[in-house]
């Protein structure tokens, strides 16, 4: 009988020993690859019974070159870029790794904030151009304690930037489904998406992607947001219509904002966010240290060894 296989589709890591490891010890071969399409995936999870995604598309075509029964691993915490339906349709499990980075993006996403809302981007740039104005350069400014700072959606991520928030003295709001209802004896309120733009001085993006999300950041909503107010994304990059944050931030219709994530990754050089102003930008960052890129790719080859073992992944999706 043939010997099964386990791919990596792309990764980013200095190495795979661990995913290796986990499938040699399984008795299946193991192979790596760069894919930078679905139709490079396709290929070469041909017949695998094990993938493992990092950033590349996975798509029906590659659904359909996989083993029977075979199982999908993300590396992340979100995995819009899975067709899960099409998974689904041939039988594959899917599995992600939610948990291996949620202190490292709540306190990438509440630095960002914090710095933001003190104005810090623009006071540095007034004092690398000679400038030393204070009150000019930090109008609007606003003591913690007076700043509502808002939630869309209030998952793992969300709940973890609150708890760091907590001690500056901020009041919050939260916008997300599942929490309906006001939930103010835990230090915080709930609210539609529309009272969430409209009231709120800093709005910190948790949402996932899909029908609901995309786009929501969008001239629409910005024309409602107060002048100072900030926004900042750390989950998906389509959340976010960058063509009209660009926009608000150079009309400074808003006071600013921070993205770690993008429509196209890497950022194009001819993006309008480039020469925005008040806009802290890092690439797709948030979720590393030195410790979760450890941590990410054990997780990934525990579920390889369970996969090969006959278990389902740890975090399954379908």
């Amino acid at each position: 009988m043939a010997r099964r296989k386990v791919v990596v589709t792309d990764y980013n890591f200095p190495d795979l020993e661990c995913e290796r490891a986990a499938a040699l010890e399984c008795g299946a071969d193991f192979f790596a690859f760069q894919s930078r399409n679905s139709s490079e995936v396709a290929e070469a999870v041909a017949g695998a019974s094990v993938a493992a995604v990092q950033f590349a598309t996975f798509g029906s075509e590659a659904a359909e070159a996989m083993s029977p029964n075979a199982t999908v691993i993300r590396y992340g915490v979100g995995y819009d870029n899975i067709d899960i339906a099409a998974a689904s349709d041939r039988n594959i499990a899917v599995g992600y790794v939610p948990d291996y980075c949620v202190s490292e993006v709540a306190e990438h996403t509440a630095a960002a904030s914090l710095s933001l809302l003190r104005k810090l981007p623009g006071m540095d740039s007034s004092v690398r151009n000679g400038e030393w104005t204070a009150v000019s350069s930090g109008r609007g400014i606003k003591p913690f304690s007076e700043c509502l700072f808002g939630f869309l959606g209030f998952g793992n991520i969300g709940r973890a930037v609150y708890e760091r928030l907590k001690p500056f003295g901020f009041k919050f709001l939260v916008a997300d489904p599942i929490y309906a209802d006001s939930e103010s004896e835990s230090g915080y309120d709930t609210a539609d998406k529309g009272r969430l733009f409209r009231e709120c001085d800093a709005i910190s993006i948790h949402a996932p992607l899909n029908s609901k999300t995309s786009g929501i950041v969008c001239t629409e909503t910005l024309s409602t947001m107060k002048p100072n107010a900030v926004v900042v994304n750390a989950s998906r990059g389509g959340i976010v219509v960058e063509a009209d944050l660009a926009a608000a931030l150079k009309s400074g219709k808003i006071g600013g904002a921070a993205l770690d994530v993008f429509r196209e990754e890497p950022l194009s050089a001819n993006s309008p966010l480039r020469d925005a102003p008040n806009l802290l930008l890092s690439p797709h960052a948030a979720w590393y240290s030195d410790s979760a890129i450890g941590r990410l790719q054990s997780l990934v080859a525990d579920d390889i060894r369970r996969a090969l073992t006959g278990l389902p992944p740890r975090c399954r999706i379908v």
